[in-house]
Order: C-alpha cells, then structure tokens, then sequence
C-alpha cells in the first residue's frame, strides 16, 4: 500500500493510494496553515516536512517521529538517493550593517541529525547539491566551478571542474562512472557549448566524451536518459528575431557519449512544449509545433518512428516501465489526454481532466494524478485519480474557502512494481462516470435553424507509422528522395484516374453503338515504343483541348500556351500517320 502527502491551506495529510483513497490513520494530520515543503526519499521510505516551525522526519510505514530539526524558515528540502544526507535551504539575508549573512544551504547526517556541513548558496535555482545515485560524489555549482565531494566528506573537495563560465550541470543517473554534462553559455560572438565528460577525467577539451556548440541560446535544459548514453538538449532563447513566437525560439540538440551529435529536426515550426526520454532510453518523445501541436517519437538516429498528427497538447509523459505514453493539454489548453499503448502504437482511452495544473504517474504504472492547485490556479482546488484506461477511480475537492498547493506520490525505486500487460478495457469505478457534455459553438440567430457545417481553423492531422517497411532499406529517405516518391504517387494516382474516367467514356459509348470506339484495345501494335509515342500524342492534344476550353472561357493564355494550340494540326497528322501504320 502506498501513499499520496495532500499539503494545502487545510493542512498536511497523508492519503491512502488505490483502492482505498481513505485518509491514512497512522500520519498525525499537520494542521498548520504554514506547511512550505515536503519531500519523500528515493525508496520512499522516509518523509520530511517543514510547517513554518521545525522540519520534522518521520519513517514513512511506521509514521514513527525520527527526528526534528530547528528550521522554521526552511523553504526547500531534499534527501541524497541513498538516505545518508538531509539538505535544507532557506533565504539568504545579509545583516543591516552589509556584512556577509550567515549560512543558509545545510546537510545534516539522517542517522544522527549532525549538520555536516553549512554552504552559502544566494539563488533558489540550483540550490540542491547533485549526489551521484552511488553517493560516492556529490558537486555543486560554485561562482561557475563545478566542486566534487567524494563519500560524503564535504570538507575536502576532491576535484573541480574549472571552464570560463559554467552555468549549469547535469550528473548522469544509473550505475559508476557518473558521466557529467555542463553547459558554457556563449559570449561575444563566440557560440555557446555543452559538453560531456566522465568523473574525474576534465584534463581540457580533449579529455570531453563530446562537444556540442550553438548559437541561438539564453538558456538550456539538459535531459541524461535513464541509461546515461546520451543527453537531449533543449535550447532556447527568450526573444524570436523572426517575431513568430512569444516564447522565443527552441532547438533540440542529441549528444551521445561516444562523441556523436546531431540537430533533431522538427517538421513543424514553433515552440518546443516538452521533451521525455522513454525509460527505455531508446527513443524520445517530442512536443512541438505552433498550435495544434505535433507529437512525434524519435529513435537514437533521430529518424522519426511514430508521429501522432495534430491535436490540442503541450505536454507528454512516459509510464515508469515506458510501456504507455500519455500526450496531454494541460495550462492553457482544455486538459484532453491521450493514452497510448507504446509497443503497438494504439490509443487506449482519452480522459479529459480539466484546469489542470499537475500530471504524474503513479510508480505503479496503471494509476495518474491530476491536480488544480494554487497558486496558478485559486478555485476548484482538489486532486482526482484515475486508471490509464480511461476510469475515474477517485476524486477530491477542497472547500470553497481553502486552497490545496501539492499532491504527490509516494516514490519506490525500481523494479518494486512489475511491469504489466497493456489493457484497453476500462476497468471499473465506484463513480458515476462524468463525461464531459462537449460545449455547443455559439451561433448566431440567423444561422441557428440550418445545418451545421463544418469550418474548421486547420484540418487535424493523423496519427502514422514513420518506421521504414520491413521491406524497404532502414536508410531514412533524403528530402529528394522524398518529394521523387511524392511525385511517383501523385502520377501514379493521376494516371488511376485518367483509367477510371477512360472507362466511364468507354461505357457511355457502348450504349449506343455495338462497337464502340474505345472498345479497341490501346496496345495493338507488338512494339511498345510504337505505343509510347501514341500515347504521349494523345496526352498533348488532351492539354490542348483543354487549353482551348480555358481560352474560350475568357482566360488569357501565356505565349507558350498559345504555342501548343497552333501544334494542333501537326501532332492529330503524326497520329494518323501513326495509327495508320499499326
């Protein structure tokens, strides 16, 4: 049985996860109004609150009190992967007279409550150290050096990795070496860079695993996937040049830790919403595109595999085993989700949870929580549950009068929860099913008695398979490649046609005659280029007839047009001629 902490103006309290959802008996409710912060462990087995008087750790099963710590002010809280460390930060302030403030980023020792060490840390952003999953190193961002503590001993700093200017970093997950990605923001018409490298070889930019630079970035996020071989950055810029966007630009960049690196190519412009590796870390899922916005799921050539067309969307997650994939419209957009069988590229269910502000899966990877909380939304606070399928299993609103800030899951590591087969059936609820009664377009009086038609913005694209046939060559087809085989359709398509009305010609004329014309089959001379060129004349008199149609219909034709008309004579001559000669 796990858990869900609910922290909101009516407190903190802790929830009993599926199939109960009944308030857990063994937490004390917190009723405080000042509850700032909560964070659970790694394995989920501890919990650590701050409520505007002291940070409190308790055993998460046995809701035992472990420890207190006298840190009324605290505003952010986070345990190393391996339960050793508590770090806690609140505001730095510097004293009236301007001397220096006292320290405000501590670690304490989990088993003895010993504060280990004290660092003044002034920005918010970044401010937790990033332990290795090990916790054999931990670094942390200092004046743009990225410092190394090895074991825990935050007293001696066992490296430094010393570029111009680093402004940010990333420790790989997973298993020794940890693997580093940091990122140099550029300056003075020299381009921005990130680069990779491997715990603790930083010798110079020889020693990198790989080197990555463009222009055109304010800010980046940079993305490890689970297995560490590999990093999407997301590189955007505040303003747009072109004047196309509000959000600024975004371009997506691949780096691979054998040093190779590629530009993903996006087919639609616009913004980039989102970014999630598959747990899988074989491929990628990309939400992109001025609205409605494409989706589409690369693989680690950067080929597209699956493009899931158009739709109203700005985000996407993966399930903790990546079997599911759910493409959701939350913020702005009206809360549609889609939930997608990965593996066979099916669509399950598409629930809709509306004014939504928080989306997570479940460690279990059948259940979703989605949330309205405050601050970015004060009304219709409250948390509902559902099942992949599409079920509502449980939902909660606070009071008209109270606000709810948080809700989360309870986290286990890996491998707790076994991965199992997808469903398509929705299972079943306690809750009368609330399907949303599609919203009627307004329409003006005059129009109100007469059917409806269709006038859409811009035409939804489908979803299709990018996966090269079993058939054809793996090889991604070249732009020309491409616009040849559109072309090879388009003629092919053309030519269907011209066969089908050649029929319909052909069984009008039979009514009348008993033999008709175009009964005569086209191939009757043995030599097909002898047929080639009958058919290409008969093609050409075919655009002069309809050339002369346009031209009596008043439109003005070019001189090569009117050219082709007085060839007439000549090609019905060399027809004859032809045909004749059959």
């Amino acid at each position: 049985l796990f858990v869900l902490p609910v922290r909101g103006s009516e407190g903190l309290y802790m929830v009993n996860g599926p199939p109960s959802f009944t308030e857990s008996t063994a937490f004390q409710r917190d009723s405080g109004k000042n509850c700032k912060v909560v964070a659970f462990s790694k394995d989920g087995s501890l919990f650590a609150w701050c409520n505007g008087e002291k940070v409190n750790l308790v055993n998460v099963t046995s809701a035992e009190l472990l420890r207190s710590f006298d840190l009324p002010k605290v505003v952010c809280l986070a345990f190393s992967p391996k339960n050793s460390v508590l770090a806690t930060w609140q505001a730095y302030t510097t004293a009236k007279d301007g001397t220096a403030g006292v320290p405000n980023l501590q670690l304490h020792d989990v088993k003895t409550g010993k504060c280990l060490k004290s660092f003044i840390q002034k920005k918010m952003q970044n401010w937790c150290p990033c332990w290795a999953d090990d916790e054999s190193i931990c670094a942390r961002n200092v004046n743009n050096e990225v410092h190394f503590f090895e074991n825990n001993d935050f007293n001696t700093i066992a490296n430094k990795l010393h570029l111009q200017k680093v402004n940010d970093f990333v420790l790989s997950p997973g298993a020794q070496p940890t693997k580093v990605a940091v990122y140099v923001p550029g300056s003075k018409g020299a381009p921005s860079f990130v680069r990779l490298y491997q715990y603790p070889s930083f010798g110079g930019p020889q020693s990198a695993l790989a080197n990555k630079s463009f222009f055109k970035a304010d800010k980046v996020t940079m993305l490890w996937n689970k297995k560490a071989t590999a990093v999407l950055v997301v590189a955007s810029t505040e303003v747009d040049k072109t004047g196309a966007s509000y959000y600024g630009e975004q371009t997506l960049h691949y780096i691979a830790t054998d040093g190779t690196s590629a530009v993903v190519q996006l087919p639609k412009n616009g913004p980039i919403y989102d970014v999630v590796w598959n747990p899988s870390s074989v491929e990628f899922c990309v939400v992109y595109g001025f609205m409605p916005a494409k989706a589409t799921v690369f693989n680690l050539k950067c080929d597209p595999v699956f493009d899931f067309g158009t739709g109203p969307r700005n985000a996407a997650y993966y399930s903790p085993h990546g079997h599911i994939l759910v493409l959701a419209g939350f913020g702005n957009l009206r809360g549609q989700m889609e939930v997608w069988d990965v593996k066979n590229y099916k669509l399950i269910s598409k629930p809709v949870a509306s004014d939504s502000t928080y989306f997570a899966w479940c460690p279990d990877g059948e259940h979703i929580v989605t949330a309205t909380c405050a601050p970015r939304l004060r009304v219709s606070n409250g948390y509902k549950i559902w099942h992949y399928t599409g079920t509502l299993l449980h939902s909660y609103q606070v009071p008209s009068n109270e606000e709810m800030w948080q809700v989360s899951w309870q986290p286990f590591l890996d491998g707790v929860f076994p991965a199992k087969a997808v469903k398509y059936q929705a299972v079943p609820s306690e809750l009368p099913s609330a399907e949303p009664r599609p919203a009627q377009a307004y329409r003006p009086p005059a129009l109100r008695n007469k059917p409806v038609t269709s006038s859409k913005l811009h035409e939804d694209e489908p979803p299709q398979n990018m996966k090269p046939q079993s058939g054809s060559s793996d090889k991604p087809l070249s732009k020309t490649a491409l616009k040849n085989q559109r072309k090879h359709e388009a003629k092919k398509a053309a030519k269907q046609e011209a066969k089908a009305e050649a029929n319909q010609e052909s069984t009008q004329s039979s009514a009348p005659q008993n033999t008709p014309r175009s009964a005569v089959p086209a191939t009757t001379s043995g030599d097909p280029e002898l047929d080639k060129k009958i058919k290409n004349l008969k093609k050409k008199l075919k655009a002069i007839e309809q050339l002369k149609e346009q031209a009596a219909a008043g439109k003005r034709l070019e001189k090569n047009q009117l050219e082709k008309i007085q060839k007439e004579t000549a090609l019905l001559q060399e027809l004859e001629d032809l045909e004749l000669g059959l």
